[in-house]
């Protein structure tokens, strides 16, 4: 008696519905979910045959199916499942997976069908083909609206750049405005590079060449975006003397293993990050998220103004006089005019061309290594190649 409680108490609050008939299709057990499924009370259904649950053509074939199995004992659904349509008592239809089993008992047979709503889920496909026929409209309008978002940036980085030379109120004036425009623009790249993710997932049964390369475009507009944001927060914080080196033991080594690892991921076509380590040890003592950020700044220039099938070197030395960062490529080099400039705020040489970027990088870079009490120093020769040195000499 306990067990059949049990059984009992695990239908009835089962979530699919669960509807049990004769050999002759008569319903003979509904659970409450399958009532709340079809709209039904348990005394308007019990006893009338299951067919009156579909709508055609399956009402009309239903009884002939069983008949079939019945003389042939070939399933078509039973032991099998499969998608069917369901008619409720309002007359509208509705989607549902039906598995059905056969159990005998006490000398006849039961059909038991287990009845798993598909409404939700066919209204969110039919959504996502929705999307995806309006979709290439759609990435057009946002990479115009990121467009348009960049150029706004490009602008305030000149005005902020204008105020940079005038006293400090008008400094004061720039640090807010630069503060309160990025977190401002930080929230709705958020729910772009979000959306874009999540049309990218949906979109993936779809396989379309056509939305692959759109929603590549938003993320890698929103990628350079939120580079330019974060540039101009680090470069607020560095001006209101809120960065303070928290100097800690780490393995510079497999720090620089992760960060080669990251940044190859984001390489041009064929391009290598060839990393190097020269000493026995490989324990420092600096502050590991802003060497961090300084050995980005410098890798991801690096892939910038570099071609494919390029190599980028990236050395780390630890010796008796302390620790070197070296970050080599052949790219397009810097202009000897350009060179005693190259750590002011917002400057970009003049060989950059239409490579985006703020200007701020290497000042971040210089700044934040002289936090830690190091130098950088570099060579370059145009269309040979940049190479910056990163130096911490032991005290």
């Amino acid at each position: 008696m306990e067990s059949a409680a049990l059984l009992n108490a695990i239908i009835q609050n089962a979530i699919d519905g669960i509807i049990t008939i004769d050999e002759r299709g008569s319903i003979e057990t509904i659970n409450p979910a399958a009532c709340a499924l079809f709209r039904y009370s348990p005394e308007e259904v019990i006893g009338k045959n299951v067919s009156f649950l579909m709508p055609p053509p399956d009402r009309n074939q239903h009884d002939e199916y069983i008949k079939r199995y019945q003389h042939t004992r070939v399933p078509h659904i039973i032991g099998i499942g499969r998608e069917v349509t369901g008619l409720r008592k309002d007359g509208t239809v509705f989607p549902f997976r039906l598995a059905v089993s056969e159990v005998a008992y006490s000398g006849r047979k039961i059909y038991t069908g287990f009845i798993h709503d598909l409404s939700k889920q066919k209204e969110a496909e039919e959504q996502l083909r929705e999307y995806a026929a309006g979709l290439e409209g759609l990435v057009e309008e946002r990479t115009q609206s990121l467009k348009e978002t960049v150029l706004a940036l490009q602008n305030a980085k000149e005005e902020v750049s204008i105020s940079l030379e005038k006293e400090k109120e008008l400094g004061q004036l720039k640090s807010r405005f630069v503060s309160m425009a990025s977190h401002e623009f930080r929230t709705p790249l958020s729910a772009i590079q979000l959306s874009a993710s999540l049309i990218d997932k949906y979109a993936q049964q779809f396989d379309s060449e056509h939305i692959n390369k759109h929603v590549g475009k938003i993320k890698n507009a929103v990628g350079n975006l939120t580079g330019i944001l974060n540039d101009f927060l680090s470069l607020e914080k560095l001006e209101a003397g809120k960065v303070e080196p928290n100097f800690s033991s780490f393995d510079l080594v497999k720090l620089s293993e992760e960060i080669t690892e990251e940044m190859q991921l984001v390489a041009k076509q064929n391009q290598h990050i060839i990393y190097q380590h020269t000493g026995k040890e490989s324990m420092v003592s600096l502050d590991q998220n802003l060497l961090k950020n300084c050995i980005f700044n410098l890798i991801a220039n690096a892939i910038k103004y570099s071609g494919e099938n390029t190599f980028i070197e990236y050395n780390t030395e630890i010796n008796e006089q302390g620790c070197t960062v070296i970050i080599k490529d052949n790219g397009i080099g810097i202009p000897e005019k350009d060179q005693k400039h190259l750590f002011e705020p917002f400057f970009r040489a003049h060989n950059t061309g239409n490579i985006p970027g703020t200007g701020l990088g290497l000042n971040i870079v210089a700044r934040y290594t002289y936090l830690m009490n190091g130098r950088v120093d570099f060579t370059s020769i145009v269309n040979q190649g940049t190479s910056f040195t990163i130096t911490f000499t032991k005290a």
